[in-house]
């Protein structure tokens, strides 16, 4: 019977605690395709967003595994992502067939390929035209960077500036931090 105690305080606290509770980024961070990018982008427009992100993975890329595990499911990154972008995710070697944001029919690893996607994670943002604005190869430092790259299309700093120079004046008007308290370099 004590069990079922300790059961129920361990469940109370996960659920009243954010911080500890996580959110499965394939339900809260990306959005529900028919890989139909062309009419996602119309519909990027339709809800006011500032454009499309896609975060190219592999079953085997423990760097996609870790943004999933440690970024992607943190309900910030979640809430803004979903606020600012149409989240999507592409298997660079899946053979399901997209639409491009030109209306042409290929597999998921030739999209990849044509984007030049060679390793993962490829997290590029698309603006409402369908122009990769943004890419970056790899995992971030953590949900402070990852946050300060979405902030960086969103404002169009990329117009302007590089993505670490934008970063830099990040860090030195707020003091980003990743959660442990490290900062970007």
């Amino acid at each position: 019977m004590r069990w079922w105690i300790a059961a129920l305080v361990i469940a109370g606290i996960l659920v009243a605690n954010p911080a500890v509770a996580e959110k499965d980024p394939d339900e809260h961070f990306f959005n529900e395709t028919w890989n139909e990018f062309d009419e996602e982008l119309q519909r990027a427009r339709d809800e006011g967003k500032k454009g499309v992100f896609i975060f190219f993975e592999m079953d085997e890329c423990p760097f996609c595994h870790w943004m999933r595990e440690n970024v992607l499911n943190e309900t910030e990154v979640q809430e803004y992502f979903r606020e600012n972008f149409l989240n999507f995710t592409v298997d660079i070697e899946g053979d399901i067939p997209v639409v491009t944001f030109d209306g042409e029919s290929m597999p998921q690893k030739e999209f990849a390929f044509e984007h030049r996607v060679r390793a993962t994670p490829v997290l590029a943002f698309f603006d409402l035209e369908g122009e990769r604005v943004y890419r970056y190869t790899g995992k971030t430092s953590g949900v402070e960077e990852f946050l300060t790259m979405g902030r960086y299309v969103v404002e169009e700093a990329y117009q302007d500036e590089e993505f670490p120079e934008y970063q830099e004046s990040q860090k030195d008007a707020g003091g980003d931090e990743d959660k442990d308290g490290a900062s970007y370099y």
